[in-house]
């Protein structure tokens, strides 16, 4: 009877300690898929959108402009290869019955990450009827794949969060400051230009300024009104071009 007692007991134990080891196992899984996915969606795909956008305004078939495009495209590849990565390890160690939004959003941005990256090896000529198309499609679904990535990382830290019990509010503090700031910068690329202009305008007012007042009064009178009218012209159609 003891003996009975003492082999259920230690029966018990190496279930548990395996039960144990599979969570901890399933765990590391999760947190491995999480950080390929954030790396691909969450930082490659956003980093590659801020590269591209950034060459717009370089000339087309300069050096910069070369550069900035293979980086782009470098980038994005990267990001499907991780993707893809972590898309097959999902399917291969969880359960994934697609009930929970997590796993369809997951799904559907997974198909939508393959469509993008094929229409990035179909672009057309520059010149040709179809490339302002393939523009606006590339460009469409390259905002939604990003947009919904980064919303699919936090239904991911949520579902971890659920499953393991483990805190991540941590690393959603970390995520939301990265996602801040990749969205500052993208505003802020519109606007450096505009910014460049204004500091140019403001010192060259300045510089008239002060060169008005080495004139004498009476040219001033004669001679300032209509140099005055040409640079209010002129700063306005800085301030709308």
């Amino acid at each position: 009877m003891a003996y009975e007692e003492e082999h259920h007991s230690s029966s018990h134990k190496s279930t548990n300690n395996k039960i144990y080891k599979v969570n901890q196992q399933k765990t590391s899984d999760i947190a491995v898929h999480g950080l390929l996915l954030w790396a691909s969606t969450g930082f490659l795909m956003p980093l590659g959108i801020l590269i591209i956008r950034g060459s717009i305004k370089a000339e087309p078939g300069s050096r910069r402009s070369i550069v900035l495009f293979y980086l782009h495209v470098g980038f994005q590849m990267l990001s499907v290869l991780l993707a893809t990565v972590g898309a097959a390890m999902s399917l291969k160690k969880f359960e994934n019955s697609f009930d929970n939004s997590h796993q369809k959003l997951g799904l559907a941005l997974y198909g939508a990450i393959l469509v993008q990256g094929l229409i990035g090896f179909f672009r057309p000529h520059r010149g040709k009827k179809e490339r302002s198309y393939w523009y606006l499609l590339h460009w469409i679904l390259g905002t939604i794949v990003s947009l919904v990535g980064i919303i699919n990382i936090y239904t991911g830290l949520k579902a971890y969060h659920k499953r393991t019990l483990k805190s991540t509010t941590l690393w959603t503090i970390l995520f939301t400051v990265e996602v801040s700031f990749i969205g500052l910068v993208y505003l802020l690329q519109d606007k450096l230009e505009y910014m460049k202009k204004q500091g140019v305008i403001i010192g060259s007012e300045s510089s008239i300024v002060s060169s008005n007042q080495d004139i004498p009064q009476s040219q001033t009178q004669k001679e300032l009104l209509p140099v005055a009218c040409g640079r209010k012209r002129n700063a306005l159609e800085n301030l709308f071009d």
